[in-house]
């Protein structure tokens, strides 16, 4: 069972190539097949899901859960409360990914089932709803706004600023004649209460991928001329489309079209306190053999200026690891320093790439064929992975640094590693995959902490009390320490955990 994304990320989780998925082959023919097939899976045709942590969903057999595994933990490391989030009457709910889901003020997004079953099993067999935690500890549900029934409608908070206020879409009950699927409506929450509507360019569907720090929002949204609608739900957050999407910049109240680098859509995923704005845009419209989509290149807009970043050598360079995964999430810092995946010529293979001082820089791999980078730091850090060796088909969470590459490795007897975020002090968080040998177990996926110099660690192991709640993957982290993060409990349920630091 796959859960809904932003319900935009559609297949997002599911092909994150989570480190319960590995690598693809090395081989330049599977590489090229897989990369088609995954880019026009994503673009509106399977069902959408909340950002899945690295392709889990509930457990078929929790019976089958292994005994835990004693508690070695290199020095140096916190301990943690596990705080469960809870759900909202429904059996699950799980923090944002790829998403800023944590602040640093220690505010979380959830995206939480109701105990509404939705009837039609679209996006979920439950409504879900958008649920923050404050700082405070208080549970908030987002709400709708007016005129829309929030029993059978979801909503979800997909970016958190450091201020409280959300950002995201709700569906409105109405259906996108063109595409059959449920119509988005892009909206900003206010950090002490309000909801806005933001609109389209006229078009049925559009969401917020982030939100400035004076209350204005990037996004897409879609205008009312037809298109491909492979090509429109790609830049649509992965919603299916058949009318153009548009990169926008909201403010003083109003939408406005970022303009596109020569193609006919285009997607703004993030914006830093100086007003860059870091999207993505077709050049051109005649669809590549290898990926099914017109030249796709990001771009750095700002003051009415859209830059266009180029590529790596290939066809398709997006913005995070947009390729195999999402685009969204801390993807642009306030340095201007911003991070992306591009195909190589012939579009067979892909680098993580570090947009920087103008130039875009090829990340590399650790030995094998591919790399993807997921996030950056206000360090300049870059988290993703990497494939280590063209005869493996697995991969190892990576960290890319003042010029250099480290492979953070994996915790035994996991086979697969993804660093997905991490905090200005260093501290790194994601995945581990391929903990056992059965893909049902609860504890096939566990999620990891790194800190510099030293080794990789289990997060299960530095929570106390020790809990009966299994944490298989961890995806923000802010500079106090806190972790968000999601868990099993033993029951098979995935519910959405906040880890906080003891004092030490």
């Amino acid at each position: 069972m796959f859960r809904f994304h932003r319900l935009a990320a559609a297949i997002a989780a599911l092909l994150l190539a989570s480190p319960a998925l590995p690598s693809v082959s090395s081989s330049a023919a599977s590489n090229q097949h897989s990369l088609r097939d995954r880019l026009m899976h994503r673009g509106g045709h399977a069902e959408k899901v909340m950002p899945q942590p690295l392709g889990t969903g509930t457990r078929m057999n929790p019976a089958s859960r292994a005994a835990a595994s004693p508690a070695v933990v290199p020095p140096g490391y916190p301990r943690y409360r596990l705080i469960d989030l809870g759900t909202l009457g429904g059996p699950e709910s799980n923090t944002i990914f790829p998403g800023r889901t944590l602040n640093n003020r220690g505010a979380v997004i959830v995206s939480a089932q109701t105990a509404v079953p939705d009837p039609n099993c679209v996006l979920d067999c439950y409504y879900d709803h958008a649920l923050v935690r404050r700082a405070n500890g208080r549970l908030v549900e987002l709400p709708f706004p007016a005129g829309i029934d929030p029993a059978v409608n979801y909503n979800c908070a997909c970016d958190i600023a450091t201020n409280g206020q959300t950002g995201g879409f709700v569906t409105n009950g109405l259906i996108d004649p063109l595409t059959g699927f449920p119509q988005f409506r892009p909206v900003v929450w206010g950090a002490f209460g309000g909801v806005w509507d933001l609109g389209t360019f006229g078009g049925n569907s559009g969401q917020v991928n982030m939100l400035g720090p004076w209350g204005n929002a990037v996004g897409a949204a879609l205008n009312t001329v037809p298109e491909d609608p492979d090509f429109a739900s790609f830049m649509n957050g992965f919603t299916p489309a058949a009318t153009q999407a548009r990169a926008f910049l909201w403010n003083g109240g109003k939408l406005r079209d970022l303009g596109t680098l020569g193609g006919n859509d285009a997607e703004a995923l993030a914006i830093n306190a100086s007003g860059l704005i870091y999207g993505m845009s077709y050049t051109d419209t005649v669809a590549h053999d290898a990926t099914g989509l017109p030249t796709t290149h990001p771009f750095i807009w700002k003051n009415g200026s859209m830059q266009d970043l180029g590529t790596l050598g290939g066809t398709l360079a997006v913005v995070g690891d947009g390729l195999v995964g999402g685009p969204w999430g801390a993807t642009l810092n306030g340095r201007g320093q911003a991070i992306g995946t591009s195909t190589l010529a012939g579009d067979e293979t892909w680098h993580a790439f570090l947009w920087d001082k103008g130039k875009m820089v090829d990340l590399g791999t650790l030995g094998g064929d591919n790399s993807e980078a997921l996030a950056i730091n206000e360090l300049g850090w870059v988290m993703g992975r990497s494939d280590y060796s063209p005869d493996s088909s697995y991969h190892h969470a990576t960290l890319w640094r003042d010029g250099t590459s480290k492979d953070l490795g994996v915790v035994a007897p996991c086979l697969n590693s993804t660093a997905t975020a991490s905090n200005s002090r260093g501290d790194v968080v994601a995945d581990l995959g391929y903990c056992t040998d059965d893909p049902s177990d609860l504890d096939f996926n566990s999620a990891f902490m790194w800190r510099p110099g030293r080794e990789i660690v289990d997060l299960n192991n530095l929570v106390v009390p020790a809990s009966s709640m299994h944490i298989e993957s961890a995806f923000g982290i802010n500079d106090k320490g806190e972790i968000a993060a999601n868990a099993y409990l033993s029951t098979g349920e995935l519910h959405a955990i906040l880890l906080v630091p003891l004092a030490q």
